[in-house]
Formats: structure tokens, C-alpha cells, sequence
């Protein structure tokens, strides 16, 4: 449970902070920073045993079937990011309360960083490839939400759907690789996988696997060429983009490449699509780095190099280079995390990061000049700075694989250090010369503690520059031990390594880069120029602009000239595809004709043949007389359902015939309510001028294709369910009838299939069922019905009784329906007891939650009748919202309960208690599900039916002389709706 509660920390505390209202401020940091630190301290806990050789691993059964189980597993890698994720997230949360305006909405903040760091938290800790790809594009979307955060903001928005696109696109090839190193090593378990390495590379598919994994990888890590997203995503609030930035999502493709290194690495093919995509990335990141005029701007493109470095250092494939690359992860994460809150204050305390506007602010600012000097020699690999050891490192690596013929890597890695060192004095260029006068806000000192972070980043740069073993040595051999293993290689921390080639490459790298920062900055005027000479026209934005732009033209394009807003010609197309499909699908399967209908056909009853006509009848009549009399149509169409709940009946299927009698109940109520909003009758414009013969040849085609869409997906049904299950001579049927109360505790397999076998189905069906009474509502509360289509009642002065206002014989009637009234106000408790009735029974005998939502959703329907039109003052008040809520928590806390005690999500358990009086119970845990499935139908039909009933009767009884001011008047506000 460990590993789970430190999962499940940073989702509670967004889930909290959430539900705070949105001018709360202090409240939702608390929250959030006491979640971090728990977990943060939880994972520091584990370092005595991770670094023992103990690997943490929890598991949680799901589809055990499948091989898809909850896997948790924390080794040295995984805790080494674990407390990357953790501590920087605890620095940047403080930073972020007292960076956040007052008019931002700080509880979503909060709630959005909080889930992007679980989710980032799930991809280090998953145990289980299929797992980490769902945390992964979890990461993408919550992403998506904080780079959009300011959603007023133009450049906000455009860049959260740039970097959701890329990173999404790269998630899908990503999860066609796992499933093909799933298939190749013969399981999705990560350790199976990992120590799978040698058939992987031999497999035929270890290229097309390669390809899709380092796709996903290089998306979101912004590796060349798709790194054009990363400085997009500069619009995000600079808590995020420090965030994104050094701990989180761009190091996520980092971690992965780190992760399959043993699965992926060792191969020719691992080492070019991974070298080349990272050396065009280090040069191009910090080439771009030099011109850019936004302080952010430059420290994206500056990130961007970074993890073209680290790419680099895996794609050589030797083991010190794997320890390189983890080394210069860990301090690229400290010391670009403290430039981001850096130049937030900067913004912050200015009002611009541009480059062109700031000078001088170490007179005004001059701790945080300190600090942003410090962590930009850091980041340009000045000696006794960790940047410096990293780095040294990667020249060591690209010197001892390139050797005197891939002289190549070692040129390009010493121009990388030479433009690392141009672009951060470019950077730390703004805190020197004479102070500007013109800034938006007069420039100063930030909080005390919104310093802090910076503070202990910054020292832990030098801390780690003076003294590396001591600092960081141990934790970089647990990290590195557990990718390498056995291969494991000897390395030195130190400071000194004598004067050596890497040494001399270093001192290149800060003379040149100094000298070329002079002479830009002097001859060219850098500050005034505004793109980088030729390669600017080798935008990766503008090319996906083009695609995006592209594909929306070819889409209108293929709407325009293939699609209809007219409902006839969709479900043509629909009902065709349903004869075509069932037809494809089972053409190559052998048997699959051999239904045998000529006898079966031969034992039609004649009774069940006049069944199936009078059902025939009422569908074909009902098609014909909606074009004359809707109401007569709808009447039709409930006898088509009464012949097919009959069908049911006849085939000793009563669950299902309940079941159907009471959908077609509730359903007739619904058209019957939507009656009134279908547009008038009128003649279609392709229709005008047609002759009769014509349009009936049209329903005869219509009809026609009805009837084989209906066939062909009975041959389907049919053909599915006479498979053989699990290569047994069994069909589907049969396997459930001999397992339902075996396996499932009851006799009713209809009951046992919806809530036990596919109860996960069934979790899913009713949270899309109560999306759709949400949006329907959503959707009813903000509609208005034009005047025109309010209902006057005409009335003839003539007939009215003037002394009482009603017509001769009115009275009677009045009197007549109170009667009724009153006794259908007793048939709610008589229904509710039905229900309650059908509920208990349901998992032996016909039944269950369903029926009796559908029953006593119908007790409340005719309460609501009873009415009136004034629904609106009806002495029920439910709130179905509640319904909904209570019927998915009590549903989703079951399946949660079987999997907490080690049993696949939704297991279904029986017990039998004897109670007095009442005798033995038979209480299976399917039975809490079904009590989700009941309320979630009760609130789902109430939402919908009462929705749409207030808005067909809004319209009151209005005297017929009544202006039509008086009619605007009596239809009330779109907020008293639902």
C-alpha cells in the first residue's frame, strides 16, 4: 500500500483543492504543499532499502486474463525521479502562492498541477507497459490544462493545443510499440520486458517497436523535429513552465529512453535514430537559444538543447554514458528549475522579460541577480557547478565512441558547450549595465519567500560542484545500478581529472563562447536582431500550422461534398453499414451460413409467427403514418415494443421482457415530451416537384435497407454467440448458464452477466448514461422556445361560462380527474414497493437494478403527471443530480473494495446471513453494484424527463385575449429550468 498512498497523495489533494471555492488562496496551497511533502518524505524513506537492492513492487489485480494488473515497482531509476517529481514540485508550489495574481482562479491551479504531478508520478512508478502509457497521456492532458491555463490569452490556448497535438500523437505511437514489446517479450510486465533484451533485438518487429517507442519518447521530450512545440508552451504561468520544464513532461521521454535502455539499446538502429535526432537537437536548441529576445524564450530553447545532450549520451549505448546521461538529468533539473522561478520574478517584480527593454537590475535586485547568475554558469558548465561535471562527462563519452573517424560527435558537442556559453551571458546580460528607467513596474526585490526556492536550488548547484561524491554520489549508483546491472562501470565524481582532451574542450567551450558573445554583441547588435539567420525560415510551428490548416480544408472539403445536416440521409448511411459490416466480418468465416433456419423455421409456432407480423405491421405503419399523424406513429411504435417484450417472454427470457416493457414505458414519455419541439411538416426542397411514384420507391428503398440492417446484425449477434468459448465446444450461452452461479452466486445469469462478468461494462455504460442526462440538461437549462412555438390555448368566448370561466360539462370533468389524482398518488408507495421487490430478487430470479430503477423512475413520472403542467411546483423534489453522484460512488466503491483486498476490480463475493424473522439471506457484494446501477437510472431518467418536461409545458394557461407580451412574461427564467 505504500507505493499506492504515494500515488494516490497528489490526486487527493487535487481532488481538494478543487472543490475549494475560487477565491481562496491560502487554503489550496496547504493542501497541496502538505500532500507533496508527505509524499515526498515517504519516497525519502524507501532510500535505505532501494539503495540495498530492493525493489519495491505492489500489485493489484485488474484483467489478470489479460495480463493487465495494477503494478507499482520502484527501483533506484524510479525513485530517483520520484524525488525529482516530489521535491522540485514542493519548491515550485511554495514559489507559485506568492507568484499567482489575485485574480486567477489559484484552487484549479493548484488542482491541475497536483494531477499533472500524479500523473508523472505513475509513469516513474508503473510496473506495467500498458499502465505507464495511460499515466503518460494523462501527463499530455494535464499538461494541456496548465499551459492553458490563462484561457483568455490567445497564445494560451494555441500553445496547449500545439503541445497536446504533438505529445497526444506521439502517446499513440507509443502505445503500438509497447504492444509490440509486449508481444515480443510474451508480457507487458516491465521486468519480464527488461530482462527480454536480447529475443527483443533479434525479433523481426524490433525495428517497427523501436521506431513507434522512440516516436513517443523524442514527441515529448521536444526532440528535433518536433521541438517547435516546447517554447509555445512558454504561455503557460512560469510555476508550470519551471515545472514542465526540469522535473516533469519533457523529462518523461528522457526517462523512458533511460527505462528501455536494456530492452532497446545495443543496436546500430538504437544508435542513429536516437544520435541523430539528438545531435540536430542540442545545435539547433542552442543556436536558437542565442537569438531569442524573451527570457523564457531563450531558457525553452536552452531546455531544448539540454535534452538533445542527453539523448546524445543514450544513443552512444555504453554504460558510462547511461550514468552521464542520468547524472546531467538530475542537474539539469536543479539548475533550470531555479532559472524559470528566476525570471519569473523578474517578471513579476518588472512587468516584461524582454530582453531589449531590461539592464541593470542587479542595482534593484541584486539577491536575485545573485542566484540567476550562479544557476546560468551552472547551466554554461562553469568549473565547481554541477553543469560542469555533467558536461565534462558527455565530451569524455562523444571523445572515447567517436575516436579519431566520428570526429563528428566531439566537434558537435564542443559547439553545444560554446552556445550554452553564449546564451546564458545573453541571459544573465540584463542584470548589468545601467538600470533601465522605462520598465512597466518599478523593478525590486520579490517576497522573502518566494526567494527560498531559488535559494536552495542554487546552493544544492554548488553543493553538488564542490563536492559530488559526497552529495549525489550515492544516489546516481542507485539510479544507474538499476538500468545497468551487472554492467554496472567504474566512474569518478571528481573534480580533478588532470589535464586531459574533455578538459581542454571545456576551456574551448567557455573561451569561445565568451569571445563569440563579445563579438555578436558588438558587431551585430544581438539585442536588436529578431531571428536567427536562415534557419528561420525552418520553423517546425509553421509547419504544423500548414498540416493543421491542411486538415481542417480537406475535412470541410469532405463535410461539403459528402455530408448532410438532414437526419434521413445519416441514418441511411448507418442502417447500410450495419448490413454491410455483419456481412464482411463473417464472409471468411467458415459455418458462420449454417444457421440451420430452414429448421428452425420448421418449428415456428404459428402463434409466435402472428407475433412476429403484428410486430412487422406496427414498425411498417408506424414508418408510413409518421408522415401523416406523430402521435399515431409514436402509438405504433410501443406496440412494436410490446411484440418484442412478448418475444422475449416467449423465449423464456422474462428479465429481458421486464426489463424492455419498462424501457418502452419510459421512453413513449420521453417522445411524447419531445413531440412538441420537431419542426413543422413541410415539403424538403430535393423533394419539391417530385412525382408520387418516386418518393414511394424511396420508402420502399428506405424499408428495404431497414429490414437487412436488422438482419444482418441478428446474424451477427447470432454468429457471436455460437462461438466456441475458450476453445471448449461450448457456446457462450451455455458457458454462462454453467457459471453464473458457480462463479457468480446466482441463479438469474442474466443479473450475474451485467453485474459480475461484465461488470466493468457495466461501469462504463452507466457513466456514459449519466453524461447524457448531464449534457441533455446542461443543454435544456439554456434553451429558450421561440415565441411562435408556444402553445395559446383558443378558446371561444361562446363556450365559456361566464359566471365560473370554464366550458358547460368542464366542472364534472375536474372533478372526474381530482378523483384520479388521489388514487394515483398511492400507487408511489405501491411502485416503490415493486421496485424494491424486483431489486431484492434480481440476481436469482427476474429482476435486478435496472427494472427497478426503470420501475420506480416510472412511480415518480406519473407523481410528476398527477401535477400537471406545473411541474415546476411539483411537492417532489428530487435532486436527480444527487442520484447520479451517489449511484457512480456507491457503484465505482465496490469494484475499489474487491480490488484494495487483492481481488481484480469489480470481483463479485456472496455471503449468507440468517437473520430473525426474515430467515437466510442470500447478500452477494453485486448486490452494492446493482444499488449503483439503480440510483444512477432513477437519476439519469428523472434528469432527462423532468429537463425536458419543463421546457415542453412552460408554456401556461393563458387566456385567449392575452397579448403576446403576456406570453413572453409567463415563460420563466432559462435558470429556473431543472
Amino acid at each position: 500500500m505504500l507505493l499506492l498512498l504515494l500515488l494516490l497523495l497528489p490526486f487527493g489533494a487535487s481532488f481538494v483543492a478543487a472543490c475549494m471555492p475560487s477565491d481562496s488562496r491560502d487554503r489550496p496551497a496547504l493542501v497541496a504543499g502538505i500532500a507533496t511533502l508527505a509524499a515526498l518524505a515517504l519516497a525519502i524513506a524507501q532510500f535505505s532499502g532501494i539503495a540495498g537492492g530492493t525493489v519495491l513492487n505492489e500489485r493489484y489485480a485488474w484483467l489478470p486474463g489479460l495480463g493487465l494488473d495494477i503494478h507499482l515497482r520502484m527501483d533506484g531509476l524510479a525513485w530517483v525521479f520520484a524525488i525529482m517529481v516530489l521535491g522540485i514540485g514542493a519548491l515550485v508550489l511554495l514559489y507559485a502562492r506568492y507568484y499567482m495574481s489575485r485574480r486567477d482562479p489559484v484552487p484549479r491551479f493548484y488542482a491541475y498541477m497536483m494531477a499533472f504531478m500524479g500523473a508523472m508520478l505513475g509513469v516513474v512508478l508503473s510496473g506495467n507497459l500498458i499502465q505507464l502509457v495511460v499515466f503518460w497521456e494523462l501527463t499530455s492532458v494535464t499538461s494541456f490544462l496548465l499551459i492553458g491555463y490563462w484561457q483568455e490569452r490567445i497564445d494560451a490556448r494555441r500553445g496547449a493545443r500545439m503541445a497536446f497535438t504533438v505529445t497526444t500523437i506521439g502517446g499513440l505511437c507509443l502505445l503500438a510499440g509497447m504492444l509490440l514489446l509486449g508481444h515480443m517479450a510474451g508480457s507487458y510486465d516491465l521486468q519480464e520486458v527488461l530482462g527480454a533484451g536480447n529475443r527483443i533485438r533479434a525479433h523481426a518487429w524490433y525495428v517497427p517497436a523501436l521506431t513507434l517507442v522512440a516516436l513517443g519518447a523524442l514527441t515529448k521530450s521536444a526532440q528535433f523535429p518536433f521541438h517547435f512545440w516546447l517554447p509555445h508552451a512558454m504561455a503557460a504561468p512560469t510555476p508550470v513552465s519551471s515545472y514542465l520544464h526540469s522535473a516533469t513532461m519533457v523529462k518523461a521521454g528522457v526517462f523512458l529512453l533511460i527505462r528501455l535502455w536494456p530492452a532497446l539499446a545495443g543496436t546500430e538502429e538504437w544508435t542513429w535514430i536516437l544520435g541523430s535526432a539528438g545531435v540536430c537537437t542540442l545545435l539547433l536548441g542552442s543556436l536558437f537559444a542565442i537569438f531569442q529576445h524573451d527570457m523564457k524564450g531563450l531558457l525553452a530553447y536552452s531546455t531544448i538543447s539540454h535534452l538533445g545532450l542527453i539523448t546524445v549520451l543514450l544513443s552512444i549505448g555504453t554504460p558510462l554514458s547511461v550514468v552521464a546521461a542520468i547524472f546531467h538529468t538530475m542537474n539539469h533539473a536543479v539548475f533550470k528549475a531555479s532559472l524559470f522561478m528566476a525570471v519569473g520574478i523578474v517578471d513579476h517584480e518588472t512587468g516584461t522579460r524582454d530582453m531589449r527593454m531590461l539592464r541593470g537590475l542587479k542595482r534593484a535586485m541584486p539577491h536575485t541577480a545573485a542566484l540567476a547568475i550562479v544557476a546560468s554558469a551552472a547551466m554554461a558548465g562553469v568549473p565547481l557547478l554541477n553543469g560542469f561535471l555533467s558536461k565534462e562527462m558527455f565530451f569524455t563519452e562523444t571523445l572515447v565512441v567517436g575516436g579519431s573517424e566520428n570526429w563528428w560527435m566531439s566537434v558537435a558537442a564542443a559547439l553545444m558547450g560554446l552556445f550554452s556559453v553564449i546564451y546564458s551571458l545573453r541571459f544573465i546580460s540584463v542584470f548589468f549595465g545601467p538600470l533601465a528607467h522605462d520598465l512597466p513596474e518599478e523593478p525590486h526585490e520579490p517576497p522573502r519567500w518566494m526567494r527560498v526556492p531559488i535559494e536552495l536550488l542554487v546552493l544544492l548547484c554548488i553543493a553538488v560542484g564542490v563536492m559530488p561524491e559526497r552529495v549525489v554520489g550515492d544516489v546516481l549508483a542507485v539510479a544507474a545500478q538499476a538500468v545497468l546491472g551487472r554492467a554496472m562501470p567504474e566512474y569518478n565524481l571528481a573534480i580533478w581529472h588532470g589535464l586531459n582532451l574533455p578538459l581542454m574542450m571545456s576551456v574551448i567551450a567557455l573561451g569561445g563562447g565568451v569571445v563569440a558573445y563579445l563579438i555578436l554583441r558588438n558587431r551585430f547588435e544581438l539585442a536588436q536582431r529578431d531571428r536567427v539567420p536562415v534557419l528561420h525560415r525552418l520553423k517546425g510551428a509553421q509547419l504544423y500550422e500548414n498540416i493543421m490548416l491542411g486538415l481542417a480544408q480537406g475535412a470541410s472539403w469532405l463535410v461539403r461534398h459528402t455530408g448532410t445536416r438532414r437526419l434521413q440521409p445519416q441514418l441511411l448511411v448507418l442502417t447500410a453499414m450495419m448490413v454491410a459490416v455483419p456481412v464482411l466480418l463473417a464472409w471468411p468465416v467458415p459455418g458462420i451460413a449454417g444457421f440451420q433456419l430452414a429448421g428452425a423455421l420448421g418449428e415456428l409456432h404459428p402463434l409466435f409467427a402472428l407475433l412476429w407480423l403484428i410486430g412487422a405491421g406496427c414498425a411498417v405503419a408506424a414508418a408510413w403514418k409518421a408522415k401523416y399523424h406523430r402521435l399515431a406513429a409514436l402509438a405504433l411504435v410501443g406496440g412494436t415494443g410490446l411484440a418484442t417484450s412478448a418475444t422475449f417472454l416467449w423465449l423464456s427470457a422474462p428479465d429481458l421482457a421486464l426489463t424492455q416493457l419498462m424501457v418502452e414505458t419510459v421512453t413513449t414519455v420521453l417522445v411524447l415530451l419531445g413531440l412538441r419541439w420537431l419542426p413543422p411538416r413541410f415539403q424538403p426542397a430535393h423533394l419539391k416537384g417530385r412525382v408520387p411514384g418516386a418518393t414511394w420507391l424511396r420508402r420502399s428503398r428506405d424499408i428495404l435497407i431497414a429490414v437487412a440492417g436488422g438482419l444482418g446484425l441478428a446474424a451477427a449477434s447470432y454468429a457471436v454467440l455460437s462461438l466456441p468459448q475458450g476453445g471448449a465446444t461450448t457456446d457462450l450461452r451455455d458457458f454462462f448458464m454453467r457459471h453464473a452461479l458457480a462463479e457468480g452466486g446466482g441463479a438469474n445469469v442474466v443479473n450475474v452477466l451485467l453485474v459480475d462478468f461484465r461488470g466493468f461494462d457495466t461501469m462504463g455504460e452507466i457513466t456514459v448514461l449519466s453524461a447524457v442526462a448531464l449534457t441533455v440538461y446542461a443543454l435544456l437549462r439554456r434553451f429558450r422556445p421561440a415565441p411562435e412555438s408556444i402553445a395559446i390555448p383558443v378558446q371561444q368566448a361562446s363556450d365559456v361560462d361566464p359566471a365560473v370561466g370554464q366550458k358547460p360539462g368542464e366542472q364534472a370533468r375536474d372533478g372526474y380527474l381530482m378523483v384520479q389524482a388521489v388514487y394515483l398518488r398511492f400507487l408511489l408507495p405501491v411502485m416503490g414497493v415493486l421496485s424494491v421487490y424486483f431489486f431484492m430478487r434480481g440476481h436469482n430470479l427476474p429482476g435486478g437494478g435496472f427494472v427497478a430503477g426503470l420501475i420506480f423512475a416510472t412511480a415518480l413520472i406519473v407523481q410528476y403527471m398527477v401535477a400537471g403542467t406545473d411541474w415546476v411546483e411539483s411537492h417532489l423534489r428530487l435532486r436527480p443530480h444527487r442520484w447520479i453522484g451517489w449511484g457512480l460512488i456507491i457503484a465505482c466503491s465496490t469494484g475499489l473494495g474487491a480490488w484494495l483486498l487483492g481481488y481484480p476490480f469489480l470481483t463479485s463475493h456472496t455471503a449468507h446471513l440468517t437473520l430473525p424473522l426474515l430467515g437466510e439471506l442470500h447478500v452477494p457484494t453485486a448486490f452494492v453494484f446493482d444499488l449503483g446501477v439503480f440510483l444512477v437510472v432513477v437519476g439519469t431518467t428523472m434528469l432527462i424527463l423532468v429537463a425536458l418536461a419543463h421546457q415542453s409545458l412552460r408554456s401556461r394557461r393563458i387566456p385567449a385575449s392575452a397579448s403576446r407580451s403576456a406570453v413572453l412574461a409567463s415563460i420563466p427564467p432559462a435558470k429556473e429550468i431543472g
